[in-house]
């Protein structure tokens, strides 16, 4: 997006981050929001953290909310999913047992790392990792329990899968307009 702070994108009127926030506000007590460059999003009521390591990738996004996290287990997503349906989180949540390290939804499109739910106990594994210059997410997976939902059972809280839809051209942006005409939003 040439740079642009997806973020601050707007999708049928409103931005990126405002329809991600009313989406938690309404589940979560607590929501982070990671980020190297903080001063941008002081008007939101967000705990706003950073990443602990300079290696720039979402996993030191990832490991850096489940630092600062005061919960157990967090849900985390990338910035530019505009569609993120609050009925999928809660399924997700549904899954949530104290065993489990990761709940990983997995689509026909692989994994989906940036729309799942990571325990604190994660942290070690990414830390070592990310200690050795390994940025991809799902290298640490074999170190933890990792429970898997697959996608006919995601289709139960999100029939289309828009939750999953993120933006990263400025097709994708146009895509997301039109989407929202669609009867399935």
């Amino acid at each position: 997006m040439g740079g642009k702070n997806k973020a601050f994108m707007s999708v049928g009127g409103q931005r990126i981050l405002d329809r991600l926030c009313k989406t938690f506000q309404a589940l979560f007590d607590e929501v982070l929001l990671v980020t190297k460059d903080p001063l941008q999003y002081l008007s939101w009521d967000l705990t706003i953290v950073k990443d602990l390591f300079s290696i720039r990738s979402s996993l030191t996004g990832i490991h850096a909310g489940l630092f600062h996290t005061t919960a157990p287990h967090a849900f985390i997503t990338a910035c530019d999913t505009p569609f993120l349906r609050l009925e999928l989180i809660k399924a997700l949540l549904d899954e949530l047992e104290p065993r489990w390290d990761v709940i990983m939804p997995v689509t026909e499109q692989g994994n989906q790392p940036l729309c799942a739910i990571y325990s604190r106990r994660c942290i070690k594994p990414i830390e070592r990792q990310l200690k050795d210059g390994d940025p991809k997410i799902v290298n640490f997976f074999p170190k933890v329990k990792v429970k898997e939902i697959p996608e006919m059972q995601l289709r139960s809280a999100d029939p289309h899968l828009i939750s999953f839809f993120n933006i990263n051209t400025p097709e994708d942006l146009a895509a997301s307009a039109k989407m929202l005409t669609d009867a399935f939003l």
